[in-house]
């Protein structure tokens, strides 16, 4: 009877503790929708309160007005063939590390990327500054204000870690699978296509969120290696509702709430996956 009336004690703190996280956690996304619907007066005026009335008043005027449309194609534009880009490279990187043993480098050429998950990410912000200008201006390969130049900065951050969590998931395919693959004719690209790939399939779609997520909500990349207003993505152009003097609040509130939908839409069709990916490879058997 005492260790029921404890472990019920355990599970009520326990609940409320999470109950206390959620709430937290929610909070500034509830009160940002509600503050979407306010005018700018009455965001001044009481900060806390709900609005006088639900219009859609703030959201017209950020998709028309603030361009929010064309900033939201950008970004699914480049935020999409980043991720392709990257989950291809990764994967063909992480087959060769774990299901080929060549010249006994395969741990060397991991570490290596390793390595990239323990460089802070401000430190390659002037090198790659540096080295975008430069072959734009000295050898005309034009990657300053392109999305071209964007996509492929974006893959330099996302491989180390797309790297780590497929190789882990490819190190727990039995070997038999190769073998009969093997068996039944298939070279190493069919190898790859037919076998590895289908059987990696959740830890290629817990990858491709991550990236997604991480791309469509970067800001600081894209400030610095975007310049024209009609390539602007998302985070950068909702930079337009400030103009020096003032912030229009309302409708910022609105672009806010228009950025969050496509991750959270792609995050509650595809959570089950993404916790599947990130716990398989981790025990083998």
């Amino acid at each position: 009877m005492l260790t029921l009336k404890k472990l019920n004690k355990g599970q009520t703190l326990s609940h409320a503790f999470l109950w206390g996280y959620v709430i937290v956690t929610l909070f500034p996304l509830l009160w940002l929708l509600m503050t979407s619907f306010k005018t700018n007066r009455e965001i001044t005026v009481n900060t806390w309160a709900l609005p006088k009335s639900f219009n859609f008043d703030n959201y017209r005027a950020a998709w028309e007005t603030a361009k929010i449309g064309l900033y939201a194609w950008n970004s699914l534009y480049v935020t999409v063939a980043a991720c392709f880009l990257t989950v291809l490279f990764a994967a063909m990187t992480s087959f060769a590390l774990s299901r080929m043993k060549f010249v006994r480098m395969n741990k060397l050429v991991y570490t290596f990327i390793m390595f990239g998950l323990l460089v802070p990410s401000g430190a390659l912000f002037i090198p790659l500054y540096r080295l975008i200008q430069t072959l734009t201006t000295d050898y005309g390969i034009q990657l300053y204000d392109s999305h071209l130049g964007l996509i492929l900065v974006y893959c330099t951050y996302g491989l180390p870690i797309t790297v780590f969590i497929i190789y882990a998931f490819m190190l727990s395919i039995p070997n038999e699978l190769e073998e009969a693959g093997i068996m039944d004719g298939l070279s190493a690209a069919g190898l790859f296509a037919r076998v590895i790939i289908p059987i990696s399939a959740p830890a290629l779609v817990t990858v491709t969120i991550l990236s997604f997520i991480g791309n469509w909500n970067e800001y600081i990349l894209s400030q610095l290696f975007i310049t024209s207003e009609t390539l602007r993505t998302l985070p950068t152009g909702m930079a337009s509702f400030n103009d020096g003097y003032r912030t229009n609040f309302a409708s910022l509130s609105a672009a806010v709430i228009m950025s969050i939908i496509p991750v959270l839409v792609v995050y509650f069709f595809l959570q089950r996956q993404i916790i599947e990916g990130m716990t398989a490879g981790s025990v083998k058997g």
